[in-house]
């Protein structure tokens, strides 16, 4: 069984919207932290946003996102949505679902501190 499965890819004109969601086993579900990140072609990992679980929720965005993404979770589904509006150009990306076992908050957006990975899907924007 796959720990993460993402879904809702695709391709969107700039200033569409994409719902990406992440079906997630039940102890991977229950990880430190969960989030989303991407990477393009010859670029470095970043980090989108992220939950951190280990008290009250707390979230975390890139400061490039500019308020376009949202992150939420349905607990009775197992299943982690990130939300993309406004799309552009340079969102265009390989998106990650990923859960990290252990997290410190501070960190929730390192890629480093997940060990838990989905397949990816394909987010493209074009203008």
């Amino acid at each position: 069984q796959k720990p993460l499965v993402e879904s809702g890819g695709g391709s969107v004109q700039a200033g569409g919207s994409l719902r990406l969601s992440c079906a997630a086993s039940g102890d991977t579900y229950r990880s430190g932290c969960m989030g989303w990140f991407r990477q393009a072609p010859g670029k470095e990992r970043e980090g989108v946003a992220a939950i951190y679980l280990g008290g009250r929720n707390t979230y975390y965005y890139a400061d490039s996102l500019k308020g376009r993404f949202t992150i939420s979770q349905d607990n009775a589904k197992n299943t982690l949505y990130l939300q993309m509006n406004s799309l552009k150009p340079e969102d265009t990306a390989m998106y990650y679902c990923a859960a990290a076992t252990y997290c410190v908050a501070i960190q929730a957006l390192d890629y480093n501190e997940y060990d838990i990975w989905g397949q990816g899907t394909q987010v493209t924007v074009s203008s």
